[in-house]
């Protein structure tokens, strides 16, 4: 008993074991990059604080007020371009634990959405730093006044950590919503949703849309709607691979029924062909065993010639015998 629970658990544990090295291997490159970001911070700060720069112009400047805050902001920023940069790394492993028990035509199913993954993520990215960022930030600088007589000049004075935190904010909002198309299209291959589930419920869509994107968002119209509708766009396309997925899903089952429709008519005629092939070895017995009338006839009178001839000479030898008895009686 313990010998047979022990065979059970071993596959548990070596798949364990190997989760264990798999997630040891990606945590060591996040450290890995994550140092390698440290040392180029600086420059990675530039390339998040270029769009603010190009709006508001080189003689501004950006202000903190703790003394640890800087430090920690370049920590968070490391952080954060170390788990761009560790991505591949980490699916890679996450892959190579998979992979393994799928099935080849599962294994080609789920590479496309591997490598869309890391794709759409960044095209979020460079959506909301090209695009949405310099409108947002125009708009949030529109609100600056000179002054004069009527009262003090307005003019923003950011802080370094909470304007860093929130462009982390938006590319993480923006990447992990552009992963829709892969989130919905996998459902639909596993048969949770289909692609007229989600045509009726696109109103609903719509709506949630623009709630997540008031949450993900700063509380302006520019970024809201630069969110809401690209995430509409993502699920007009879902909808459009959720189809093309049942389609080749569809036409599978159809190649699979008609490959079992014809191994049934194959073993059907292999099952014809056997009891025709034993009905004809049946009859060739059949003829081979059944006796010839004139043989059988031969037969039966040699058998019984020889049964004949022992009790005749049974019967001679007896009545010799009688003939000398009474030959030794008439003597006396």
């Amino acid at each position: 008993m313990n010998m047979q629970s022990h065979d059970k658990q071993m596959p548990i544990m070596e798949h364990l074991i190997e989760l264990r090295n798999r997630l040891t291997w990606a945590v060591l490159a996040l450290f890995i990059t994550f140092g390698i970001c440290y040392y180029f911070v600086e420059d990675i700060y530039g390339f998040l604080v270029r769009p603010l720069a190009d709006v508001m112009g080189p003689d501004r400047r950006m202000i903190y007020t703790a003394l640890t805050e800087v430090f920690f902001t370049y920590v968070k920023v490391s952080f954060f371009a170390a788990c761009f940069v560790s991505a591949p790394v980490f699916l890679g492993q996450l892959w190579a634990f998979v992979a393994p028990g799928l099935y080849k035509n599962e294994r080609s199913a789920f590479m496309p959405f591997l490598f869309a993954t890391p794709i759409l993520f960044l095209a979020g990215g460079a959506l909301v730093y090209y695009l949405i960022m310099p409108l947002a930030w125009k708009f949030f600088l529109s609100f600056e006044s000179a002054g004069g007589a009527a009262g003090l000049a307005i003019q923003l004075e950011a802080k370094v950590g909470e304007y860093l935190s929130l462009v982390m904010k938006l590319i993480f909002a923006f990447g992990l919503c552009f992963q829709l198309p892969v989130l919905l299209t996998l459902m639909a291959r596993a048969g949770i949703v289909t692609a007229e589930s989600l045509a009726k419920r696109r109103k609903y869509a719509v709506v949630i849309a623009f709630v997540f994107a008031a949450i993900l968002t700063p509380p302006d119209l520019i970024s809201q709607v630069g969110l809401a509708i690209p995430i509409i766009i993502l699920y007009e396309i879902s909808i459009v691979m959720a189809r093309l997925s049942e389609r080749k899903r569809a036409k599978r089952e159809a190649e699979e029924d008609a490959e079992l429709d014809g191994d049934e008519e194959d073993i059907e005629s292999s099952k014809d062909d056997v009891d025709a092939q034993g009905s004809a070895a049946a009859a060739a017995d059949y003829g081979d065993d059944k006796p010839d009338d004139k043989s059988d006839f031969k037969a039966l009178a040699g058998s019984a010639l020889k049964s004949d001839t022992p009790s005749s000479s049974r019967s001679s030898g007896s009545a010799k015998g009688d003939d000398d008895e009474d030959d030794f009686n008439s003597a006396r």
